[in-house]
């Protein structure tokens, strides 16, 4: 195992490039109507999948109610998460593999569901139907703009501070911010609405 001298507690990880990097891995759950990040947390764990669960219950700790639909890429894919989002009646929407932008998916298969499919292969077919691919397509228009906003419009492309107590102060202020400005630029809206709900 390597050591970082500089930050022992972050760990190596691979980015989006494919390159490894010493890293932490910031997580973010938000609101698909409004991109308000719902909960925030930073892990030194590398893989996405144990993270859904603990990220679904801060989503309703937060807001005091579970989602009704869950959307999260192929790196947050394991049986054990979507059965587990099942039994709190939340309808969960995971690729089950990594898909190239260029590639097709096929059909799903018409008729009833087999009875011996196995959890992965439920979530495969659920996403191959037509509901399924356009409830997983609406995924890259809700949470990676908020990636993207906190990268390009605040400059946010490593963590300045070093441990994971800091680091997680530092991920907070930087989801408390994005939140502030959501609200702000929400708010001529809100005023024209309530405007016309008077008027």
């Amino acid at each position: 195992m390597q050591y970082n001298f500089t930050d022992p507690e972050s760990r190596i990880m691979k980015n989006a490039d494919g390159a490894f990097v010493q890293a932490y891995n910031a997580q973010a759950a938000v609101d698909a109507d409004h991109q308000i990040i719902v909960a925030a947390d930073v892990t030194a764990q590398p893989a996405d999948a144990p993270h859904l669960e603990p990220m679904t219950t801060a989503i309703v700790a937060q807001t005091g109610h579970a989602p009704q639909r869950l959307s999260a890429d192929a790196g947050y894919f394991s049986e054990a998460a979507v059965t587990a989002l099942g039994a709190h009646e939340i309808d969960p929407y995971i690729a089950t593999e990594k898909v190239k932008h260029s590639q097709s998916v096929p059909r799903a298969p018409r008729g009833r569901i087999p009875h011996d499919l196995s959890v992965k292969e439920r979530m495969r077919r659920k996403l191959r139907t037509k509901a399924g691919r356009a409830v997983y397509k609406m995924r890259k228009a809700i949470v990676e703009p908020v990636f993207g906003q906190m990268k390009g419009a605040r400059g946010f492309t490593r963590f300045l501070l070093r441990g994971l107590v800091k680091v997680r102060g530092e991920w907070s202020l930087l989801t408390t911010a994005h939140n502030i400005c959501r609200l702000f630029a929400a708010r001529p809206r809100v005023r024209a609405v309530l405007r016309m709900a008077t008027g």
